[in-house]
């Protein structure tokens, strides 16, 4: 029993020193405790509320190591914290964390390099999440570099990113199909952390993706025709290729093209332009007067 008081102790202190902002929420109103709710932890986690509660409780016997891994996560526990919740919940000491982060190959992203500026490329990995990318990618679609890297995804910019909606000329096509690859992903490592934590994230974000997740529709990412309504460069019919990575389990190389000779192709090589420009300045700015080049003849 006195573990069990332990455990309960301990998950009550580490939620009541989170705060709304620190897991990307928005806080509204004024709470009557610190810290996040119950709820929110469990539908970051990834699990019901019910069973979070009997677990702060200390009225579940024996959390699976997927429950506790996810907790740990929503949770923000360093390494020491993580081991001394295994060892409150299971027992047992915590099994060694895997190196989860997917690697991009050196010469994949000179692929994405050479494919610039003519044609925006990223590579996705597992979970929907944007590993590489090249500079028209980043002005086709939005700056991945701003995004922090649990929400530099696909399925969290289609349905968290505001400019998304404008973006896409059919949104709600383009959202179902991301929602649709998510859940492939589900079925392929039902006990991932990550696509466990994002679910719940997307769960709590957004009333689209809550309603449509039920319908289970399910879809790999392959190729097809997606229109966009870009704020520089107006609209664009661009094809998109999805090609897995050779050598690397559930990495794929997605491509957008334009019709040759189309008013798109067009439009790409002027959004092309305005990207290398942009680079173009911000080298300049960062380099700082002293540094810059002077223009022939001054």
């Amino acid at each position: 029993m006195q573990a069990r008081k332990e455990l309960s102790d301990f998950l009550r202190s580490r939620r009541d020193r989170l705060r709304p902002e620190d897991v990307g929420l928005t806080s509204v109103g004024r709470r009557r405790t610190p810290g996040l709710r119950r709820t929110e932890i469990a539908h970051l986690a990834g699990i019901s509320v019910d069973y979070y509660v009997r677990m702060e409780q200390g009225r579940d016997g024996r959390p699976s190591p997927t429950v506790l891994e996810a907790l740990s996560r929503v949770l923000g526990l360093d390494e020491d914290e993580r081991s001394h919740l295994y060892t409150l919940a299971r027992s047992e000491p915590a099994p060694r964390r895997a190196n989860s982060d997917e690697e991009v190959r050196p010469s994949v992203r000179r692929l994405l390099e050479l494919l610039n500026p003519s044609t925006p490329a990223f590579v996705v990995g597992r979970r929907m999440e944007v590993l590489a990318w090249n500079d028209l990618a980043v002005a086709l679609l939005t700056d991945f570099e701003a995004c922090r890297p649990p929400l530099r995804n696909m399925v969290w910019h289609g349905f968290c990113d505001p400019a998304a909606r404008q973006l896409y000329v059919d949104w709600e096509q383009m959202a179902r199909q991301e929602l649709a690859h998510l859940r492939v992903a589900v079925g392929r490592y039902p006990d991932d952390p990550g696509i466990v934590a994002l679910v719940g994230e997307l769960f709590l974000k957004s009333e689209d993706f809550r309603q449509w997740w039920e319908n289970h529709d399910v879809q790999d990412r392959s190729h097809g025709l997606r229109e966009f309504d870009h704020p520089l460069v107006g609209k664009l019919e661009l094809h998109y290729e999805s090609l897995s990575v050779p050598g690397v389990l559930d990495q794929k190389l997605v491509t957008y093209t334009a019709d040759k000779g189309s008013p798109s192709q067009a439009a790409l090589e002027a959004l092309a332009a305005a990207a290398a420009e942009t680079k173009r300045a911000h080298a300049e700015r960062e380099a700082g007067p002293e540094n810059r080049v002077a223009a022939p003849g001054g």
